[in-house]
């Protein structure tokens, strides 16, 4: 069973230190473990390494970490939205390591599988393959990706129980089931957490095993990286 917070702040009080690698759920600000990542900046913790599809946007998501300089390394898929992130690149401040979108999603799940490596050809012939060590499958290069595994996750779930099973809500769960598989220790914050009972067996898509602490997450608006509308068409009224 997770141990269940009365407040974020309190799930990474003893857990946080400068140099930590962090795997955050995420796509863009959909699925942020907003709470979490508020939680971690007022930690003042610094020289952090933040494994997670993107960095939010300017001053909203993992942005707020790195308006508060506490980042120093990223391994993300995508860096756009952000000024702020291209300039601290650009400036030399912030190490970034650029990793397919699918190759990230791969090595945060074998990392929470035990697996410590797996072959892909995404990413052969580009700058993503240098270094790497290559192996020839059924006559086509591959790279070898490793696996990650960090020292906390931070998840963002729709509902939880007691045991620290989870489900997730339509987009919101992206990167986060397996993001929760990756850390040594997996924090949640999930809008709803059953008072009584359980989640049906089916529907359970992070089963608790993975999950070690749990807080309800605050009620607040969900933002929208670009939000854009189109003009409604007015049908015409005939007489």
């Amino acid at each position: 069973m997770p141990t269940v917070f009365s407040n974020a702040a309190e799930t990474i009080l003893d857990v946080i230190h400068d140099g930590a690698t962090i795997a955050v759920g995420g796509f863009g600000l959909s699925g942020n473990p907003t709470d979490l990542i508020e939680a971690l900046r007022d930690s003042g913790a610094t020289d952090l390494t933040i494994v997670s599809n993107n960095m939010g946007v300017d001053g909203k998501g993992l942005g707020l970490l790195l308006e508060n300089r506490q980042v120093s390394k990223v391994i993300a898929s995508y860096v756009g939205e952000n000024k702020l992130f291209a300039r601290q690149f650009l400036d030399g401040e912030l190490e970034v390591e650029f990793v397919p979108q699918g190759t990230l999603a791969e090595r945060l799940r074998a990392g929470g599988a035990g697996i410590a490596g797996f072959f892909t050809r995404t990413g052969v012939g580009t700058p993503i393959a240098e270094g790497k060590a290559h192996e020839e499958f059924d006559g086509h290069l591959h790279i070898l990706e490793r696996g990650i595994v960090t020292d906390l996750a931070l998840v963002h779930a729709y509902q939880a129980d007691a045991a620290g099973n989870l489900v997730y809500r339509h987009t919101a769960r992206n990167f986060n089931p397996v993001v929760a598989t990756a850390g040594r220790i997996t924090i949640v914050e999930a809008e709803h957490i059953l008072s009584t009972g359980f989640l049906a067996p089916d529907h359970i898509v992070t089963p608790g095993i993975y999950v070690q602490r749990l807080v309800a997450a605050s009620d607040r608006v969900k933002d929208i990286e670009q939000r854009t509308v189109s003009a409604r068409e007015i049908a015409p009224v005939h007489a």
